[in-house]
């Protein structure tokens, strides 16, 4: 008896319905939403259709001059359909300490950025983001974030295509063939 209530139990526990609820599935990283530096709601199924690529950015990291090849390669694909979002971090060595100002600022006037920023959020720890808890953790490449500028390319159908370790820069050939063949260029 006790090991069919059990049974019971746990088939309404996978399901996902207690109570007549029903447990919403991710499978998506545009299923999150997140601020935008200027605190405003941005949901990312709002990005379905274009290519994405979501970096964890800081603007005093030995890879802050990765914003120039983000921008260069923001700009050169654009108009193809990719959007690249920098989501700042203060999470590795306390190298994004600005404020929302600040870091606007610093990104447009050293780097010329014009691809949207995000407000800044945890990419690690127990406060960590749940965009970020997705990607490293149930994300079909998990694994913690290393460092700052950690990349994860997402198709047009909202599917993870690829990660990059920060260490690879945005214009590296990698990221570039990614990129195009997501955007659907051979």
């Amino acid at each position: 008896m006790i090991s069919r209530i059990a049974f019971a139990f746990a088939a309404v526990l996978a399901a996902g319905s207690l109570h007549g609820e029903e447990k919403a599935v991710t499978k998506s990283p545009l299923d999150f939403t997140l601020k935008t530096i200027d605190g405003a709601e941005q949901p990312l199924n709002q990005l379905k259709g274009k290519v994405v690529l979501l970096v964890n950015v800081a603007s005093r990291c030995g890879l802050t001059p990765q914003y120039t090849a983000l921008e260069a390669l923001y700009k050169k694909y654009k108009d193809q359909g990719l959007v690249v979002v920098g989501i700042p971090c203060n999470d590795f060595g306390g190298q994004e300490p600005g404020t929302p100002e600040e870091i606007k600022t610093f990104c447009s006037t050293k780097f010329n950025v014009t691809f949207p920023l995000m407000a800044k959020i945890h990419v690690k720890g127990a406060e960590t983001d749940p965009l970020y808890k997705y990607l490293t953790e149930e994300s079909g490449k998990p694994g913690p974030i290393k460092w700052n500028f950690e990349k994860f390319l997402v198709g047009r159908d909202g599917a993870l295509v690829e990660r990059f370790v920060p260490q690879t820069k945005p214009d590296d050939p990698a990221v570039t063939k990614a990129v195009e063949e997501a955007l659907g260029k051979k």
